[in-house]
């Protein structure tokens, strides 16, 4: 059982689970019927998505500075109790089922989702590499 980080919208693997969008806006043009069909997502989970101004900061980061200013807000805003609880849950679900948490950014390098998955990690998550 593991939970995997993926790009929304790219080809689903066999034993995926269930796909989280952990976005703030579901796809533009795409009925909702058909967001599981086109491998968007099963369930919007905009919980874990960075804020609007965070989510800004990071599309507008331009130099390693700006993209690390962008990273410790993001951060910030996942050590709120709430969502603190949603990671924690999450990460003992991967004990016991296969998943999947994803955004739409081409590159997970720049993308809040490499930080899900170091949060993740950290709180003991099993994560397919």
């Amino acid at each position: 059982m593991a939970v995997r980080i993926v790009r929304l919208g790219s080809p689903r693997a066999a034993d995926e689970g269930l796909r989280l969008g952990t976005v703030r806006r579901p796809p533009r043009g795409v009925p909702k019927a058909e967001f599981a069909k086109q491998d968007w997502y099963d369930l919007w989970f905009p919980n874990l998505a960075p804020s609007v101004e965070t989510m800004k900061l990071g599309q507008q980061a331009d130099t390693p500075a700006q993209w690390q200013a962008f990273m410790r807000r993001y951060r910030a805003e996942m050590a709120e109790p709430e969502r603190a609880h949603v990671i924690a849950l999450l990460a003992q679900l991967s004990r016991q089922t296969n998943f999947s948490v994803g955004c739409y950014c081409e590159n997970e390098l720049r993308c809040h989702r490499s930080v899900l998955r170091e949060l993740l990690t950290v709180q003991g998550a099993v994560i397919v590499p």
